[in-house]
């Protein structure tokens, strides 16, 4: 196997057991995050997005957790995956089944560099937002208005307030 797709399995595996500090370690320092509804840089703020949401699935959802991760490829510079989630949104305390395709880039220590991820938006908030979602999910404003909200829930968790 690889060293880089043995990081992707590592930290999938982590993830799987919401195991935030064995996430991290698979980070390079200047790490970038993108996903629907997160974008971020450095380190610092892409282990602490995982651990806010590992937080919040222990505190809020432990007993329905369930990640489950395939097809993972990769080599000297670039990876990919995909890992599916069933897990209770904290925000509402619904049920989601979110099903994510992962491309990844390494620096030369075989640290995750880039991580993007990429899902149906708009299927993913029909089940975490509910009815709402159902009629503006698919629009930009809904979008723009779950991105604030979680980037402002991260930055209060980052600065120590709860999220």
């Amino acid at each position: 196997m690889h060293p880089n797709q043995q990081t992707i399995e590592d930290f999938y595996s982590a993830f799987a057991r919401l195991d935030f500090v064995a996430m991290a370690a698979c980070y390079a320092q200047d790490a970038a995050f993108d996903d629907e509804v997160f974008s971020l840089r450095g380190k610092s703020e892409v282990a602490g997005m995982w651990r806010m949401l590992c937080e919040a699935t222990r505190a809020h959802g432990a007993d329905v957790w369930k990640l489950t991760y395939r097809d993972v490829q990769a080599d000297d510079t670039a990876g990919r995956a995909h890992w599916d989630a069933h897990y209770r949104f904290s925000a509402t305390g619904r049920l989601v089944d979110n099903s994510i395709d992962a491309r990844f880039e390494f620096d030369a220590t075989g640290r995750i560099l880039r991580h993007s991820d990429r899902f149906n938006f708009w299927h993913w908030s029909r089940q975490a937002l509910g009815p709402p979602a159902v009629l503006l999910g698919w629009t930009p404003m809904l979008r723009h208005k779950v991105q604030a909200g979680a980037a402002a829930n991260l930055r209060k968790f980052l600065a120590g307030a709860p999220a």
